[in-house]
């Protein structure tokens, strides 16, 4: 690290704005929640390992609605064939349902644009969501424009956007424009912008524009944000027809920060993805933004009251963990380690009264209202809670286990606690898991993954073809897939139901260790349970997570014509 960090990074300016109003306004203010748009099947899609396929996206969109969301950011249609299917099938198949507005985003591009809008043929409702760069790196750097060409190019293409929605009467249209990196942006230039926009929309009854504000990457601290969101709530023309809006990303680890305060200030719609999901640090975490609001008195307009049920699904099509410290939805949130704390909680859920305002010390929510329970685990013993057996695993040996991976094991725990009678150590818990986890068992013994092939398949996706061992008998398994886990289960337990899938690594270089925890059910099963591993071989974790989930299951398919070593 240099020595004075000042001669290479300069502050973020202070924004001019005499007498501003939001500092002396507080959120309980609020006569109504912002209105909500999540991007995870865009924003959050496009930050990920392995972007969702047209079925995960459907049944995210799915949780989306029921949770309350009245718009969606469903892709970028005319960048992906996959966003662009994802849009034809949710209209033509009626997916949306009547109050849902879909959003599709492209820049400012003829060709992208019609692309766009055919994307949404047929559509009730659509926002197309237009951006283009305006800060001054950008535009000296990136692209060689002047404020000008700048102005020049959003009046061109929202005016080419006009001509093709105005053909198309029977879908209500509205325009989104971003000047995508706002926060960087002279707010003179943002506003020049972002009246050129609404002029070429002709926004006003009818035409209504939303004006997104994004910290396309955040620079300054949030009341400075603030103050830019301020500054445009007061200067913007046609104001009563536009909705304010921002997109907070989280690279400074402020973005909800800077959601509450731009709310402050004026804005009156939030874009983001459930549990900050998004590009670099993330954006903002819609799921712990709407709970603070939910916390200071003022409903969210979401249903967030199975939050579990909420992770699970976010997870499954993500395939990225909620971590369980994350804010209101982490595994660990409710649970008290300290004696003292436990105490203090016990004795503050004894004295609150139904229909009393909350008050009960360390909980700044009620558990039950997102649907969880408190857990105190200080030591692991009979008396114990699954907190406390993660907590210990997770300590030791880096094991980051699912909430419904704790309950599973817990019961395995409270079984040979029972039996013992006495604490159980970590070293205890570690053999317990190794026995049922991580040594897979057939109905002849102990099962081993002696070798693996992995090879693109003939349609796209996987193929495998795994070497297994049991006892004296030996045999080949091949199984095709979207990914590595499905082609395993095919090879493995034909019918197997993939779940939620989790991953972690501890350790660095040679001494990398890859955890995979894989939850499934059998063929015409309702009851699910959880497969893992670990190996330095992330390709063999994931593997053998699958063959311990078959194996605990009971539906291992081992062929007749296995033969003898």
């Amino acid at each position: 690290m240099i020595d004075h960090p000042a001669t290479k990074y300069h502050p973020f300016p202070a924004i001019d704005l005499p007498q501003r109003q939001w500092p002396s306004r507080h959120i309980g203010q609020l006569a109504q929640a912002p209105i909500w748009l999540s991007t995870d099947l865009r924003d959050g899609n496009q930050a990920l390992f392995e972007p969702m396929n047209v079925e995960r996206k459907m049944m995210f969109f799915e949780r989306l609605v029921a949770c309350g969301f009245r718009e969606i950011e469903v892709g970028f249609p005319a960048a992906s064939q996959t966003d662009f299917d994802t849009v034809r099938r949710l209209i033509e198949e009626d997916r949306v349902p009547e109050g849902v507005t879909l959003m599709v985003m492209t820049p400012l591009r003829e060709d992208l644009i019609e692309r766009t809008v055919a994307a949404l043929r047929g559509a009730r409702r659509a926002i197309v969501h237009l951006y283009n760069a305006t800060a001054p790196l950008w535009r000296e750097v990136v692209f060689g424009l002047s404020v000008p060409e700048v102005m020049d190019l959003v009046d061109h293409h929202v005016r080419h956007l006009r001509r093709l929605t105005d053909a198309v009467p029977e879908t209500e249209w509205v325009l989104q424009y971003s000047p995508e990196t706002f926060c960087m942006t002279e707010l003179p230039v943002s506003l020049q912008a972002c009246r050129t926009a609404l002029d070429a929309w002709d926004a006003g009854p009818g035409r209504p524009v939303i004006i997104n504000l994004p910290t396309t990457v955040e620079v300054a601290t949030p009341n400075v944000f603030a103050d830019q969101i301020e500054w445009m709530d007061r200067h913007l023309p046609r104001r009563e027809h536009v909705v304010l809006s921002v997109h907070p990303h989280n690279d400074r680890g402020t973005g909800v920060a800077c959601a509450e305060l731009a709310l402050l200030a004026g804005a009156q719609r939030v874009e983001g993805c459930l549990f900050g999901n998004g590009e670099r640090s993330g954006n903002v975490d819609l799921v712990t933004l709407a709970l603070n609001l939910y916390t200071q008195g003022v409903h969210p307009g979401l249903d967030l009251s199975d939050l579990p049920a909420l992770v699970q699904v976010a997870e499954q099509c993500t395939a990225l963990p909620v971590h369980p410290r994350h804010p209101y939805a982490g595994d660990l949130v409710f649970t008290a380690f300290s004696g003292s704390h436990q105490d203090a909680i016990k004795k503050g859920l004894a004295a609150q009264r139904p229909g009393a305002p909350w008050a009960v010390p360390y909980l700044p929510i009620d558990p039950a209202d997102i649907g969880r329970s408190y857990e105190g685990i200080i030591r692991v013993n009979s008396q114990s809670g699954k907190g406390g057996i993660a907590y210990l695993l997770e300590r030791d040996h880096g094991l980051v286990m699912p909430r419904r991976l704790q309950v599973e094991f817990s019961a395995v725990v409270q079984r040979h606690a029972d039996a013992s009678e006495a604490e159980v150590t970590s070293a205890a818990l570690w053999q317990l898991f190794s026995r049922h986890y991580l040594s897979p068992q057939g109905a002849e013994g102990a099962v081993t993954l002696s070798s693996w092939q992995v090879q693109p398949g003939p349609q796209g996706g996987v193929r495998v073809r795994l070497s297994l061992a049991m006892g004296e008998q030996r045999w080949a398994a091949e199984g095709e897939g979207a990914d590595l886990l499905q082609a395993a289960a095919q090879a493995l337990a034909p019918g197997l139901r993939l779940g939620a899938v989790s991953r972690s690594s501890t350790g660095r270089g040679r001494a990398t260790q890859h955890w995979v925890l894989v939850e499934g059910a059998a063929a015409g099963a309702a009851s699910t349970a959880f497969g893992a591993s670990h190996d330095a071989d992330v390709e063999r974790a994931t593997l053998q997570a699958v063959l311990s989930l078959a194996c605990r299951l009971g539906c291992l398919a081992r062929p007749a014509e296995a033969v003898e070593a």
